[in-house]
């Protein structure tokens, strides 16, 4: 079979392909602990689902504009009002099938064939491959660890050429939870507006923020940044929704037509069903996010300290979003770890520790190469106590054997 030259470059989602394998291990009898899953362990709060249910009952259930519901772009537009302090107009606002969905459209109409991307690594695991569907490049640039995982107009300026198009800010991000603070994000935007080229703010953690810090958006620092960025966000992580796939993105309204084009020749509308359920999300009870958050944030304070407790693994604490990204390369110096390397037979050494992980402890981690990051492993804290206290003690009776 002859496939094209794009889907021959691409490989599966890894974070995806770590939850399957560890809910098909679970099918089968094992006993998993699963710190792969980017999806809170909460259900969709009552009155979002029976929004959904009262749309399905009353027939809602026909297609829609395209680009979304009208009541819908106006609760985005009030809700980024609201929260962001930033305005919009509907022409401004797009509904898309879910967050992914969001940035894989922006890609296919701004990027010609070699147009650069600037993404800072370590990154969600998807960014790289839709530049690359899109024919362009993506731009690696490391946000060192020592500066808290991110990235300053230094490390833009050594990297930006006459064919960068955008640049990524995903903060909080996936997967290390650093958020960038007002001053980095206006130091930023003076660079970047200089050099003229897009930003691409992908907020969709934007709820999940902690230590009573405050989210700031790279567009909320002037006029002339705001002209230049498109903010992605959705329902999946604040609202326990990742099933319901509704994202949304707003930005210059001559982006926004084209986004609407392609979804019209591609996806049609987001399920209609989901969109009078995001339109609940939005506008009704926000204590459920509020209360989620509070969770996730206890959560984080244990995962963290427990991950600290074992040797040979370090842990920076998370501003954000609901993963631990802790550095293993202590122990890489264990005596133990060249039979590792050996017998799963990988060059990637944080592939190799979950490989370890998953046979020995039966806990299942997404390794960091596939976020660009060989130093480090993710452990989502989207579960209960129970299974983070267990999980962490089983990795660290794995890790100790090899010592």
């Amino acid at each position: 079979m002859i496939f094209s030259e794009r889907i021959l470059q691409i490989k599966p989602s890894a974070t995806l392909e770590i939850n399957a394998l560890a809910n098909s291990l679970k099918a089968k009898g094992y006993d998993i602990i699963g710190f792969g899953a980017g999806e809170p362990d909460f259900d969709t709060p009552d009155s979002i689902k029976k929004a959904g249910i009262r749309a399905i009952e009353s027939g809602k259930t026909k297609y829609t504009p395209a680009g979304g519901i009208d009541e819908l772009k106006e609760a985005i537009v009030n809700k980024f009002k609201k929260d962001n302090n930033l305005e919009y107009a509907k022409a401004n606002v797009i509904v898309n099938c879910g967050g992914k969905h969001s940035f894989y459209n922006l890609m296919q109409v701004l990027l010609n064939n070699d147009d650069e991307v600037i993404i800072p690594a370590p990154y969600w695991v998807s960014y790289p491959p839709m530049v690359m569907l899109a024919g362009g490049k993506p731009v690696i640039i490391e946000a060192s660890e020592n500066n808290g995982f991110k990235i300053t107009p230094d490390d833009i300026k050594k990297v930006v050429t006459n064919k960068t198009r955008a640049i990524v800010i995903n903060s909080p991000s996936n997967p290390t939870g650093a958020a960038y603070t007002k001053e980095e994000l206006k130091d930023l935007a003076g660079l970047i507006v200089q050099y003229d080229i897009l930003v691409i703010s992908d907020d969709i953690y934007e709820a999940l923020i902690y230590d009573n810090t405050r989210f700031y958006n790279i567009a909320n620092m002037g006029e002339e940044i705001k002209k230049k960025t498109i903010v992605l966000n959705g329902v999946s992580k604040p609202y326990s929704m990742t099933g319901w796939r509704i994202g949304y993105m707003a930005g210059d309204e001559s982006i926004i037509k084209k986004v609407d084009i392609l979804q019209s020749q591609s996806t049609s509308n987001p399920t209609s069903i989901s969109q009078w359920a995001a339109l609940e999300a939005l506008t009704g009870d926000q204590s459920v996010v509020h209360d989620m958050a509070k969770i996730f944030e206890r959560r984080r304070n244990l995962i963290v300290e427990k991950l600290n407790g074992i040797k040979g693994i370090s842990c920076k604490l998370p501003g954000g979003a609901f993963y631990a990204f802790p550095n293993i390369s202590g122990i890489f110096r264990s005596k133990g770890w060249q039979s590792v390397i050996k017998k799963y037979n990988n060059k990637n050494n944080s592939s190799a520790l979950s490989s370890y992980l998953l046979e020995e402890a039966k806990v299942a981690v997404v390794p960091g190469v596939e976020f660009g990051a060989d130093n480090n492993i993710r452990l989502s804290f989207a579960t209960s106590d129970e299974n983070i206290k267990k999980g962490i003690e089983r990795i660290k009776e794995a890790v100790e054997k090899l010592f």
